[in-house]
């Protein structure tokens, strides 16, 4: 089945656009649009002439499903049963791998490897049940040439403490035999083999660093699924981020490092802790934060060095031969060698992500489309990228969406209200690509700016570590320095600005809403209200990471205490819509269901939505769609708009 030509909405537009008040326009850009025929795309793997791609269906509950691309035509190759998910970090990624028309993949019902034959549908069971039901997890692996070993990273719970993560090689003929490649750090991740299987290279970390903050490259000689004369390569100085290792076709080892302002490519000796040789630089990100495993920005092609980079005006691709760049794209993702240059995922601010090919020279060909969705150009003009002055005499970013319709437009007398979105991570970045989601607000008539606060990626080391030891505060400023710099200029109406924010972004809507009286309401989704909840309760991937962004633990507990929206909710006086999913294991529901008791116990105006069975980030079609419009239609009540179109009216509390 392929996804690429599902006819979403057609838009009949007038040539005169009409005057009508912000907030009240009726928009083609429903929320069921953001789900109905949608495909999330990401990872990108080559077999032959074969193109793999994964595929979320919101549809089916969040289902991964696995598409090939042959001769003009994708098909669905994993089971129709099957969820390709691995848990592993809880955020997952990198759960399958093909080669040599061989598929190994992980199902999220049980977590174990399987192997598929692709021609005869043949599937083994690579590894057993674990007594823990998904205790024992797999993710981010390469397979031998022969097929005789899969090597892949492994997390084991044992429901006593933190799990254990190392780096294994499991037999591929169904045995059960599994061989320990490395163990002993806290993470490992990215283990890549040489082209003859002779080597192994792999990326490791601890306590408290995440892989953006400070890793290790490691090597080792491969033979049977043992390993010998294993060595640290990079990182010896502590304090270097080296990510998205591989070995060339002639046995070189490159891997992005940011031993200097930004995330270059590097060559790596195989001698222990030897310095690195600079391979393409620039003022630009190769790497992007691997909160997820599988993720590919440079690969090795029969012209060169290809690589996919981010600046602060979005991303590009670079052919590292000729020095071409190709900007066709505002998001270029999951590169992957094809014939003689590269194929990939990139999308546009007016387009959703598209499977494309590129060799340098030529111009770039479309192998799997976006969806149809038939909405005229007038509701995607580009957003401006903005940078407004912050606190501390420093500078923030941010997108700019004005609101757009192809047949209204506002009052000449009337400035639009504006909704302020804090991505998550906080770690991460404002999305550059079509986003249905934030365009179902500009198309209604609320302006939208996207805040790429202190700590976001893209801009450099500087300022992606601009958040150290200010989670809460830095983020918070910058936030509302995006919302006076638009309303100063006279571009939105300064009492009718919004807020929203999920996870990391939850913690930053509080502590606008506590520390200032910019916004009128605010939305909170699985956010962080309790920093010291989070740093007892959540998982092990992200249980040391607020040492760096908020203090050591349980050293600063003070700091943490301070911090927490939670404790200062005497502050809070401005509504508020919370949403959470009860099976949040990164965020409890816990925290979620103190700061609506606190809402409560002070009668300010909430409203409170929990999602049965719902982990942390909404997927399925049901809770995406449900959530949107509860917030459309408690900021409406808040703001004393009447909103278009058939808006269910939720319940809002104490307004």
């Amino acid at each position: 089945m392929t996804l690429s030509k599902v006819s979403v909405a057609f838009v009949n537009c007038s040539t005169v656009a009409e005057p009508l008040g912000y907030g009240t326009w009726p928009s083609p850009i429903t929320a069921e649009h953001l789900v109905s025929g949608a495909a999330g795309l990401s990872e990108v793997i080559v077999d032959g002439g074969d193109v793999w791609f994964s595929e979320s269906r919101p549809e089916e509950g969040g289902r991964v499903a696995l598409m090939r691309w042959r001769d003009g035509a994708s098909e669905e190759m994993s089971p129709s049963e099957a969820n390709v998910r691995t848990r592993v970090h809880e955020y997952g990624g990198g759960a399958w791998w093909v080669a040599d028309a061989t598929l190994w993949f992980v199902d999220d019902s049980d977590q174990r490897l399987r192997r598929l034959e692709t021609d005869s549908g043949e599937v083994t069971m690579l590894t057993n049940a674990p007594e823990i039901e998904r205790g024992v997890r797999f993710a981010d692996g390469r397979a031998t040439p022969d097929k005789t070993w899969f090597v892949c990273v492994r997390e084991t719970h044992d429901g006593q403490g933190e799990p254990t993560n190392d780096l294994v090689a499991i037999a591929g003929d169904g045995s059960g035999r599994i061989e320990i490649v490395a163990t002993g750090a806290d993470f490992y991740s990215s283990p890549r083999l040489s082209p003859d299987g002779s080597q192994v290279v792999w990326v490791q970390w601890n306590h408290p660093n995440m892989p953006w903050d400070a890793t290790e490259l490691w090597c080792a000689d491969c033979v049977d699924g043992q390993v010998a004369n294993a060595r640290r390569i990079g990182g010896a100085d502590a304090n270097t981020s080296i990510v998205f290792p591989g070995i060339t076709s002639t046995g070189e080892i490159l891997a992005v490092a940011d031993t200097d302002e930004w995330w270059n490519l590097y060559s790596f000796d195989t001698e222990a802790d030897a310095a690195p040789e600079l391979i393409l630089e620039g003022s630009f990100e190769i790497a992007t934060p691997a909160w997820v495993f599988g993720l590919s920005r440079w690969v090795e092609t029969p012209r060169g060095l290809i690589v996919a980079a981010t600046d602060p005006g979005g991303d590009m691709i670079i052919d590292a031969a000729s020095g071409e760049v190709r900007d066709d794209w505002s998001a270029v993702s999951a590169l992957a060698q094809f014939r003689d240059g590269v194929v990939f995922i990139g999308a546009r601010h007016d387009e959703e992500p598209s499977l494309v090919v590129w060799e340098p020279g030529s111009e770039p060909e479309v192998l799997r489309g976006p969806r149809t969705l038939g909405y005229d150009d007038g509701f995607f003009p580009d957003p401006e990228h903005i940078v407004f002055a912050t606190t501390d005499g420093e500078e923030a970013h941010g997108w700019y969406y004005a609101p757009a319709h192809a047949d209204y437009v506002g009052p000449d007398d009337e400035a639009p209200p504006l909704l302020v979105l804090a991505h998550g991570g906080p770690t991460g970045r404002a999305r550059t690509e079509l986003s249905l989601g934030l365009r179902y607000w500009t198309s209604r008539g609320i302006a939208v700016v996207d805040v790429d606060y202190r700590g976001s990626t893209g801009y450099g080391r500087t300022y992606r570590r601009a958040l150290d030891n200010r989670w809460g505060i830095a983020d918070v400023d910058d936030c509302i320095a995006a919302a006076q710099y638009l309303s100063d200029a006279g571009r939105v109406d300064a009492d009718r600005i919004l807020i929203r924010g999920g996870s990391a972004g939850g913690l930053t809507v509080l502590g606008a809403l506590a520390d200032s009286d910019v916004f009128a309401a605010g939305a909170s989704r699985y956010g962080v209200a309790d920093l010291t909840a989070l740093a007892r309760d959540t998982h092990k991937f992200e249980a040391r990471y607020c040492d760096r962004l908020v203090a050591p633990w349980p050293e600063g507990a003070e700091i943490y205490h301070a911090r927490s929206p939670i404790n200062r909710t005497d502050a809070l006086d401005t509504p508020m819509i919370v949403l959470q999913g009860d099976a949040d294991v990164v965020v409890p529901p816990n925290q979620a269901e103190a700061l609506v008791s606190s809402l409560a116990d002070q009668g300010i105006a909430h409203a409170y939505l929990l999602f049965p069975g719902v982990g942390h980030g909404f997927r399925d079609a049901e809770t995406i769609t449900t959530a949107l419009e509860a917030e459309l239609s408690f900021f409406c009540q808040v703001l004393g708009i009447e909103p278009a179109g058939d808006i269910a009216k939720i319940s809002v509390q104490n307004l």
